[in-house]
Parts: C-alpha cells; sequence; structure tokens
C-alpha cells in the first residue's frame, strides 16, 4: 500500500522549482518570516526551517497536542502557537538571555 506522504516544496517567485523536503508531520499551519519558515504540525511539533535550504534550524519542539496556528511577533521576538485545547503557548525567540 502508498502511504501518504507530505513534503515542503520550495518555487522561487518566477515559479523555477528550487528544492524540497520530505515531511514526517502533518502540517497544519506556517508562516515565513524573515530567513524562516515557522511550522505547526497536527503531530503537535513546532519546527523552524531555513527558508533557502529548507532544513531544519532546530530540533522541532514537542507541544504534546496538535497545533491549530503559528504566528510570530513584529519584533521577531517570540512564537506564538495555538493548540487544539485552546491554550496559547508563547515561545521566545534567541538566546536565553535576550528572552
Amino acid at each position: 500500500s502508498i502511504q501518504d506522504k507530505n513534503a515542503l516544496h520550495l518555487y522561487s517567485v518566477n515559479g523555477k522549482y528550487l528544492g524540497s523536503e520530505t515531511l514526517k508531520e502533518e502540517v497544519s499551519d506556517m508562516c515565513v518570516t524573515g530567513e524562516y519558515i515557522v511550522m505547526g504540525s497536527l503531530q503537535g511539533f513546532l519546527s523552524i526551517r531555513d527558508l533557502y535550504s529548507l532544513s531544519l534550524s532546530i530540533s522541532p519542539l514537542a507541544m504534546r497536542l496538535p497545533i491549530h496556528c503559528v504566528s510570530v511577533t513584529k519584533e521577531y521576538s517570540h512564537i506564538l502557537v495555538g493548540l487544539e485545547d485552546g491554550k496559547l503557548i508563547i515561545v521566545g525567540v534567541g538566546k536565553p538571555a535576550e528572552v
């Protein structure tokens, strides 16, 4: 049997195919901010990927519940994560001293 596969594909503004990355999770929401893609999954993982290489910038953070939405503050200092149970998780971005 063929299993469903999830992938992230990258194209230029002109429609030229630049690359892709196979994903283990089912993406529920994503946002592009600066040079990064912030993604939340139905399996409860928050991932941050490099926009140009699509590689993980850090190990995925487990939220333990499906993620319904992600957003980044305009100062790029925090990531807001909305979970299935209605909780809002705020993740600080940067070095611990900066957060």
